[in-house]
């Protein structure tokens, strides 16, 4: 467990530096791909849901044997060798920097006045419609997303890896993959994808509730009481639609004074989702790089936590 320890900060730092480059070879692009292929095949009229369900469990199933027995050799054939290719394959599944450059690429644009162009990139990460977003609502969005996927970006794989190392944080990593691309509840995708989207709530309740916490302790909330802000954390996630992502937009919101949530559009149809925070400030684009540290802070508090665990089970 020291081992995969040190592998896991070694590979925060190489995200950190390095990132995903987009035309290196990277393991999402491998389950992207393998549960599109078998959406086109295996989505049909009969057994839908099965299919979808069979799909990822040979996925999980052929990802986590794979590395593995890989890594058991490699451990076994020299240390370091072992230690460098584990501390690779968990940096593949953490996108901090990735994240954090999204939001910068929002950010910019809206600090010289250019909305067209930060609407523009904010398209690129979310699913809404953003072509006649204000500014606030760009920035609504662009917090909304890093706060959610602190936890799927970032915190989750961690998670996973200071369990059972490389390889559990691929199985998470493959699972939240699929139910990025299927389990969207589209009229196409909502059955064949069911099995996807629940594995991805399942694995993602542990990390998610653990993050949002974290994150109270990152900044001061503004014009808050810890305590008003810890009370309300637990009040305002279970007003989510989804039962992980409230976690962190609640946070966020509460830590910075603002409200999230309202109307979205998707292609035309509207969605109004829950209203999270308290609207005590008006939305702003230095939200935007206020937001970005908390992300960061965060995953160093567990880091950091998830290291003393390790160390203390060790000693006992």
């Amino acid at each position: 467990m020291i081992i995969q320890s040190l592998a896991i900060m070694l590979a925060y730092y190489i995200d950190l530096i390095i990132g995903d480059p987009p035309k290196w070879p990277h393991p999402v692009k491998f389950f992207g791909r393998y549960i599109s292929f078998c959406e086109r095949h295996f989505n049909k009229k009969l057994l839908k849901r099965l299919s979808g369900l069979i799909s990822i469990l040979i996925l999980i199933v052929f990802v986590f044997l794979t590395t593995f027995y890989l890594l058991k050799y490699l451990y076994q054939v020299n240390l370091f060798i072992g230690i460098f290719v584990e501390t690779i394959l968990i940096a593949t599944t953490i996108s901090g920097k990735g994240l954090k450059q999204a939001a910068m690429f929002v950010y910019k644009p809206l600090e010289e006045n250019d909305l067209p162009q930060a609407r523009k990139k904010l398209s690129e990460i979310v699913g809404r419609d953003t072509d006649h977003l204000s500014e606030k609502e760009i920035v609504r969005g662009t917090i909304e997303t890093v706060a959610e996927n602190t936890t799927d970006g970032i915190t989750a794989p961690l998670f996973f890896a200071f369990i059972g190392g490389a390889p559990l944080a691929l199985v998470y990593r493959a699972i939240n993959t699929c139910d990025s691309v299927v389990g969207h509840k589209t009229e196409e995708l909502h059955v064949f994808g069911w099995a996807s989207a629940k594995l991805d709530d399942l694995v993602n309740f542990i990390p998610a509730r653990i993050t949002g916490i974290l994150m109270l302790f990152t900044v001061r909330p503004y014009e808050r009481s810890f305590k008003a802000t810890f009370k309300e954390l637990f009040i305002n996630a279970k007003k989510h639609k989804s039962p992980n992502s409230g976690w962190n937009e609640a946070a966020v919101a509460l830590l910075l004074g603002v409200q999230l949530g309202g109307m979205n559009t998707y292609k035309g149809i509207t969605s109004n989702a829950p209203l999270l925070g308290k609207p005590l400030k008006e939305l702003e684009a230095d939200d935007i790089i206020k937001t970005t540290e908390i992300m960061m802070l965060t995953t160093g508090l567990f880091i950091i936590g998830g290291v003393l665990l390790v160390l203390t089970f060790t000693w006992i």
